[in-house]
């Protein structure tokens, strides 16, 4: 068995990261940032900086090597000294002629940044389980992970060699993942949701069997058995760590499968209910409408007149 949830489910939100820019900096300076509307993440490639985020308790000192992640719409300065007045960095970037820019002399520090563009429908799986801020030091077990995809980053942005856009996305991409893993092995106090619920070894048996087949008629007592444990036990950590029981997660992911289905491809409602193991369309309309507030032909409608008008309005 080869399934793997945590793809699937970037996948399903069609997670795509892109690198954006950077900045080089020397002597004192500081940059305020606006609150992003997409995922944001950066690293620092030279030197330090001290990064101040809305809403949090006092700056965060970043090294060469470390990484951030900011999920959360907040604004953030980023500075080489927690006291220097910052100045807006839209101004600096909009007059630097590109999407990098120098500030000084550009001598002490070099930063690159970039962002997660999600489904605007789907993408919410993944938006409501990330914390506000993730921080990976250079120091940490991923370090050499990181330094060599960053530096791999920084050579493709500088070369520009055939084919650069696409390495540099896949790159980008894989440095997300890597985020998201780093975050997953050494969180203490990530809440319950199912990028909780990956990130635990007694129950993945479990995770992978429900997405592998969404459709079987699982029981607790093979998906208990799956993780060695008693239906009891089983039952407990599955909700501690994924906050639903498991065969309330199994219907979840069949919702989040069907709304996929419903938006994008012309298959009946019958046809779909019945590929994700429902014997008839009305126990399928019943179970869609419980988790979504709509009826699979009501929610079909407004996704499409949805998407009709984003068409109209890009023309």
């Amino acid at each position: 068995m080869n399934t793997d949830p945590f793809s699937d489910i970037l996948k399903f939100t069609n997670a795509e990261s892109l690198v954006t820019g950077g900045f080089t900096a020397g002597g004192s300076w500081a940059l305020r940032f606006p609150a992003p509307d997409k995922i944001k993440f950066f690293a620092v490639m030279k030197g330090h900086c001290w990064v101040d985020i809305e809403g949090t308790a006092q700056p965060v000192r970043f090294d060469t090597g470390d990484v951030g992640l900011l999920a959360a719409p907040r604004s953030f300065v980023l500075a080489s000294a927690p006291d220097v007045t910052p100045i807006d960095a839209m101004s600096v970037f909009s007059g630097s002629g590109g999407s990098t820019a120098q500030l000084g002399d550009g001598q002490d520090f070099a930063h690159i940044g970039g962002h997660v563009l999600l489904d605007p429908a789907s993408g919410r799986l993944l938006a409501g389980v990330l914390p506000p801020w993730i921080h990976v030091p250079a120091a940490s077990p991923h370090a050499a992970l990181f330094r060599s995809l960053l530096d791999q980053l920084m050579n493709e942005r500088a070369l520009q060699q055939p084919g650069a856009r696409l390495a540099t996305a896949h790159l980008a991409q894989l440095l997300f993942i890597q985020i998201l893993r780093a975050h997953l092995q050494t969180s203490d106090t990530m809440p319950a949701g199912w990028l909780r619920a990956l990130g635990d070894p007694r129950i993945a048996p479990a995770l992978r069997l429900m997405h592998d087949d969404p459709s079987r008629a699982w029981h607790l007592d093979e998906l208990a058995n799956a993780c060695a444990m008693s239906r009891t036990s089983f039952a407990f950590h599955f909700k501690t760590a994924a906050g639903l029981a498991p065969l309330t997660y199994l219907t979840e992911w069949r919702m989040r499968l069907a709304e996929r289905a419903l938006r994008d491809e012309n298959a009946p409602v019958a046809v779909i209910a019945q590929s994700l193991g429902y014997t008839s369309e009305s126990a399928f309309s019943n179970a869609f409408k419980r988790i979504n507030g709509h009826s699979p032909r009501a929610y079909r409608r407004a996704a499409r007149d949805k998407d009709a008008v984003a068409l109209d309005s890009g023309r």
